[in-house]
Parts: structure tokens; sequence; C-alpha cells
């Protein structure tokens, strides 16, 4: 099927702004653009949501009712799972690594609030042993055989999604996303050198490299990594790369060599605090009023910031940022506290 054939809910608000960042811009000495995939409106928004536009859809002409996801505690995808299943009337499920933490914060708090259920896996028992990759695969497998059962004895069908909701299906939000961005970018006489996204589950980055090159929308995209992969996840992600291109029937494929991956920039885990993150996000945050959160978009913005200082992007580059959402995750536990030590205290206080 083609792209512009297929099949899409609209689970959030499309044609998100693009707009230059005049103050960093300055600073920095680059022209800055952003795409603000952070307002795509329902749930707090963010990227997850264009690719559910293609997974509810495809959810729903398959007759399911219940939409199961995963992730880790705070799961931005499945945030946004748990939006889109409420704007259409579905039951959400997502089943997160780890042990269920004793308070719930940030996306734990909007998850409930959308009805979602949340369960958890507990690999506290053997975790760092060697053969951990294989019983975490068990668990999982276990966990989902559970949940699914408990649901279809309730009558419901379900419809898996993986992490990120990275599937062909889903790549094809960010497909789209590519167009859109070319057509705001011509309207503005923009032709960008550089175009920046996050590369995690690699779904976004996936649509992004398929739909830059199927549009004709210039610019080299860089997809900076958020947790540490190996050059064989890299070559994974080729291949999901490929097989997106082949099932929307767009014509193209792509070698090692089309891919500009920085991994530079994941600092000590993914969504582990660290600083050098922070710094990043406060410097957006001081100079645009725009919050980048310490997961993806601030280690995006932190690898671009270090890219440039560099010389790697020379100065006077025209640099397109994808913004994908994801504040809601700063006022996790342990985010909040490394804020907290960093940003409070000291304060001056008045009394009568």
């Amino acid at each position: 099927m083609k792209i512009e054939d297929a099949k899409f809910f609209e689970t959030g608000m499309r044609s998100t702004p693009l707009h230059k960042l005049p103050r960093v811009s300055e600073e920095l000495g680059i022209a800055l653009y952003i795409k603000r995939d952070d307002l795509t409106g329902y749930g707090l928004g963010g990227n997850k949501l264009r690719k559910l536009d293609y997974l509810v859809a495809d959810a729903v002409s398959k007759g399911c009712t219940t939409l199961l996801t995963y992730g880790g505690p705070q799961t931005n995808h499945g945030r946004l799972t748990a939006a889109a299943a409420a704007r259409f009337g579905l039951k959400c499920v997502m089943i997160l690594n780890g042990p269920a933490p004793a308070v719930a914060t940030g996306n734990l708090i909007l998850d409930r609030m959308m009805g979602a259920e949340v369960v958890f896996m507990d690999d506290s028992a053997f975790a760092g042993t060697p053969d951990y990759a294989a019983k975490a695969a068990a668990l999982k497998e276990k966990a989902t055989a559970a949940v699914v059962a408990r649901y279809e004895a309730a009558g419901e069908k379900v419809y898996l999604i993986p992490v990120g909701g990275s599937t062909e299906i889903g790549a094809a939000g960010y497909i789209k996303c590519a167009g859109e961005m070319g057509g705001q970018l011509k309207e503005m006489g923009v032709s960008p050198d550089y175009i920046f996204c996050a590369y995690g589950s690699a779904g976004t980055y996936a649509g992004m490299t398929v739909g830059l090159k199927y549009y004709g929308v210039p610019g080299e995209l860089v997809g900076v990594c958020v947790s540490n992969k190996t050059e064989a996840d890299i070559l994974s992600g080729l291949d999901y790369i490929n097989r997106t291109a082949a099932a929307w029937e767009t014509g193209l494929t792509f070698t090692r060599a089309d891919l500009h991956i920085e991994q530079g920039y994941v600092g000590p885990g993914y969504n582990i605090p660290d600083p050098d993150t922070r710094a990043a996000s406060y410097f957006m945050a001081s100079r645009e009023a725009i919050l980048l959160d310490f997961c993806y978009t601030g280690k995006v913005f932190r690898g671009l910031m270090d890219m440039v200082k560099k010389g790697k992007i020379p100065k006077g580059s025209k640099v397109v940022m994808l913004h994908t959402g994801g504040a809601p995750g700063i006022f996790s536990d342990t985010h909040q506290a490394a804020c907290q030590a960093e940003l409070w205290g000291g304060a001056e206080v008045f009394t009568l």
C-alpha cells in the first residue's frame, strides 16, 4: 500500500508549528528551527501520537478493543497510548519494566488518570546476571500471556504494540511528518543543512529517514542515541528502515552509509539523570521557554550544541530539531530530585 492510501485516525493534532529559535540561534551561531511535535494536543502531547494514528486505525480495523504496550516506568509512548485509547473508547494496559514504585510520579500519574491499567515485570531477582536477557524475555512472555488471557476472558480482543510503537505501521506517522515538515520549510524559504531527532526504539528515526527522501526534503538527518547501541543494534535499525520503505511501496532502499547516528550523548544510561543533559535543557528553557525532557530531547539538544562547539556542525548552518515531547518525565522521582538539588534552596524570604 502507498503511504498516501494508508488508513489513519487523528489521535493527535497535525501540522504542528515549526519556528525559529532566535536567542539560541544567536548564541550558537547557527539558524536553529524547532518542529513542535510536543504540541500534538492530547495527553500532554508528543511524537508517539503520530505513530498511534496508524496503529489505532489498524487495531480498530481488526476488531480489537484493548491496546497493550510496553516500556519503562516513565514511558511517553505508554502515556500517549493511554490517551489514544481514552479518545477512541478502547481499553489500555501497559506492561512496564522493573518493580512497581512505591510512589507514582510523572507519566505514571497521567497513565492512571486516563484510565490505563499498569502492571510491572519485577526483574530484581535476576538483575545483573549473565543470562539476564533470556530471563527478561521469558518474564515478558509470561506477563504478556497472563494479561492477554485475563482480558480475553472478559471478552476483549487485544492488540499488541511493541516498545515505542516502532513497527512498519507506526513508522508511517513520521514518513508523513517528514512531508509535513518539508512543506513548512518550503513555505518559510528554509533549506536545512541538518535535521536532528532522537534515536531510541528507532521508529521516529526510521519514518523520518524514509520520509525525508521520499518527499525530497533537504538536510542530513542526525539521530542522537538516547540509550547505548551496538553496531548490531544499528544494523537492526537499518533493516527496520528498509522494511518500512518496502511496506509503504516507496521504491527506496538504504545502506549503513545513509545513517548518521551519534552515540556520544547517552550519559550514564537510558533515562538516568545526568548533569550535562540537564544543563542543555536549562539553557533552552532559560532562553526560549521551551521545555526539553532529560531522556530524549535534552540529549538531542545537548548533542547538537556539542557538535556546533566542536565544529562538526559549521557556524551559519541551518538546523532543524524535532521536539518529540516528554516533559512529564521531568517530574519523575529521580529527575525531580536532581533538579531540586540544582535549582532550589537559598531563596530570599520576607516576613512581617
